[in-house]
């Protein structure tokens, strides 16, 4: 009986998405090996055996979540989840480790294990709970100012740590979210015209004025090309030097030669453009676009309201991402220490997004 129902399940699995998100991470790890074999760091190298073993590792989550885990289940304990990733936020900050400045990560040996990365599950499965229960209330302003206020909390703590590139994508995901669900245009002045009042208030009377510098260059790279701003200079010249097909893998000057910081994470994005050319651009959005178009597909087909802002959730999350990714490494958006979902270096994030989309498909088959 057990093995006609996974034999069901493997037939409801939409094997288009996963084939899609494995060729993304296969994309990632051909060029987290060309910056290790082009640099010879040993670091460099370690990090691309590493991510081969998250890759693995995390299929084995998506299977396992896909073929044994009802989602449903996330309707009796999202609570817990919250409570438990709070205590974790709070833990991190005490006990974390420090890394380029931010204080958010568990030092588990083998590889640093960030929260953050699962804040973003956990406030996606807490959303989806709170929007599906009174999505025929929702337009009333007390629910906008309770969601708000469990995602204040950890918008909070993320930047404590500080992380303001997570935090800005925690707040902006329940402002996608809000939108969704149709907030009234008279509640939607109200937050924009409370968003303005407390920049403005930090900018007059909270920021220092070397603070506010930094906010300058953070937003204008070019004011600071040789300090701050240096890393979206390399990255916008790794991008341009491309040209159609790429210098090659592992003859990028720019990330070779170790100008542009950050290749396998932050700038991976300019480590693939210098290197394969508008060519492997268009391959990336490729799969970036069929990977969004089988995600609709996906919540055009569900029933459940729950299983509905899950996926739609997740499909803003991954949108948020790469355009603050990719935005930043054009200098057309601030570097926010957002990684490229998929092809970025990383266990915790590699781990989060495949149990996201495993959360997705397991909608898809039991919704």
């Amino acid at each position: 009986m057990k093995f006609k129902k996974i034999n069901w399940i493997f037939k409801k699995i939409d094997w288009l998405l996963f084939i899609a998100i494995c060729l993304l991470i296969i994309l990632g790890l051909i060029v987290i090996y060309s910056v290790a074999a082009g640099s010879g760091t040993e670091q460099s190298i370690i990090n691309f055996q590493k991510q081969i073993v998250f890759f693995i590792l995390g299929v084995i989550i998506f299977f396992l979540i896909t073929l044994f885990f009802d989602y449903r289940i996330l309707l009796r304990y999202y609570f817990v989840l919250y409570i438990f990733i709070l205590i974790l936020l709070v833990a991190v900050l005490f006990f974390g480790k420090t890394i380029r400045g931010t204080t958010g990560w568990f030092n588990l040996g083998f590889f640093a294990f960030q929260p953050v990365e699962f804040v973003k599950v956990v406030l996606i499965v807490y959303l989806s709970k709170f929007f599906s229960d009174r999505a025929k209330y929702i337009g009333q302003f007390k629910y906008l100012i309770l969601s708000s206020l469990s995602v204040i909390i950890l918008v909070v703590l993320v930047a404590l740590q500080p992380d303001f590139g997570s935090a800005l994508i925690l707040f902006s995901l329940w402002l996608v979210m809000i939108l969704l669900t149709g907030i009234k245009k008279s509640h939607l002045l109200i937050l924009i015209s409370v968003i303005l009042i407390s920049v403005c208030i930090f900018w007059l009377f909270i920021f220092q004025d070397y603070q506010k510098e930094r906010i300058k260059v953070f937003f204008n790279p070019s004011l600071d090309p040789l300090g701050r701003g240096y890393n979206v200079s390399q990255a916008i010249i790794a991008i341009g030097s491309g040209g159609l097909f790429g210098k090659g893998l592992t003859f990028g000057s720019q990330s070779q030669l170790r100008f542009l910081p950050e290749s396998q994470t932050d700038f991976i994005f300019a480590v693939l453009a210098e290197e394969l050319g508008l060519a492997g651009i268009i391959l990336l959005l490729g799969l970036y676009i069929f990977m969004f178009y089988r995600l609709i597909m996906i919540a055009k087909s569900l029933r459940d309201n729950f299983a509905i802002f899950l996926t739609v959730s997740t499909i803003s999350l991954f949108f948020l991402q790469i355009i603050i990714n990719i935005g930043g490494n054009l200098g057309l958006l601030p570097i926010t220490g957002i990684t490229l979902p998929f092809l970025s270096y990383g266990g915790s994030s590699l781990f989060a997004n495949l149990i996201l989309f495993g959360l997705v498909e397991s909608t898809l088959i039991r919704s």
